[in-house]
C-alpha cells in the first residue's frame, strides 16, 4: 500500500481516491485505520455521509491541488 503512508498525512484534508476498480470518490479524509478508509462525503443539500472502504480496493490516494484563480469564480 504505497499510498498509506501519504494517506497519514492528509487527514482531515479534502481528498480523491481512487480504486483497483477504476473507480473513484472524493471527500474529506477522517480515518486509515485497522484496514478501512473512513471518508466524510456529499450527498446532496445538506446531507453527508460517512463511508468505510476496505483498504485493499483502494489504488491512490489524493490531495486536492489549490485554486490557481485568484478571488471569486462567479
Amino acid at each position: 500500500m504505497s499510498w498509506y503512508t501519504k494517506a497519514l498525512g492528509l487527514i482531515g484534508q479534502p481528498v480523491g481516491v481512487s480504486f483497483v476498480n477504476g473507480q473513484g470518490v472524493t471527500g474529506v479524509l477522517c480515518s486509515v485505520t485497522g484496514g478501512n478508509v473512513v471518508l466524510m462525503e456529499y450527498l446532496y443539500q445538506s446531507q453527508f455521509a460517512t463511508k468505510h472502504y476496505p483498504s485493499n480496493t483502494i489504488q491512490d490516494i489524493n490531495s486536492f491541488p489549490g485554486c490557481s484563480m485568484p478571488g471569486p469564480l462567479f
